[in-house]
């Protein structure tokens, strides 16, 4: 088996579970992140994390889809509508944007499924004009032994998507007018 199989089993997998974890109070929450260092200014890249009118769609990886603003736009008070494939299975989502730190933390939380929190935070880089970026999404998962496999599944699932969309907000705000 290739690790492209492997991927669609594990993310079918994955979806499998979470549809039952609402039939569970046997949960426990379970993070999945992904960080850079962008040579870009924090306002910069907040802007764009912020902006679901025009800059959040321009970092999202082939897998989301459909992003509609039905509130707000841009921070805190916007409600968000898109589409996620994983496996060959399109699945659609609701999230409600709040910023707790604006300029910093922005997190997306989602409304119509198993409550999922992904959060985008940034710090200061390095140097003056460096960032660190961290994207992470912290989710409930089954307990148990079938805990163990949907954390490790969903891992190697959300894992590279969110390293791409960080690659993508590095080749946005550094690019030439924004790109």
């Amino acid at each position: 088996m290739n690790v492209g199989q492997y991927s669609v089993l594990a993310l079918a997998s994955a979806v499998w579970f979470a549809e039952r974890q609402a039939m569970t109070n046997k949960t426990e929450r379970h993070i999945v992140s992904a960080s850079a260092l962008i040579p870009a200014r924090r306002e910069r890249l907040y802007s764009l994390i912020a902006n679901y009118n025009d800059g959040h769609p321009r970092i999202l990886p082939k897998q989301f889809s459909g992003l509609v603003v039905e509130e707000g736009g841009v921070g805190s008070g916007t409600i968000i509508r898109f589409q996620m494939s994983l496996l060959g299975r399109k699945q659609t989502f609701r999230a409600a944007i709040t910023e707790p730190e604006p300029g910093r933390v922005l997190v997306e939380t989602n409304l119509n499924t198993n409550g999922a929190v992904t959060t985008f935070k940034i710090n200061p880089g390095g140097a003056p004009a460096d960032s660190h970026v961290t994207i992470s999404t912290e989710l409930p998962v089954r307990a148990g032994f079938l805990g163990k496999i949907e954390r490790r599944l969903v891992t190697l699932l959300l894992r590279p998507i969110y390293v791409k969309e960080l690659e993508n907000l590095a080749r946005v705000a550094t690019g030439p007018f924004g790109a």
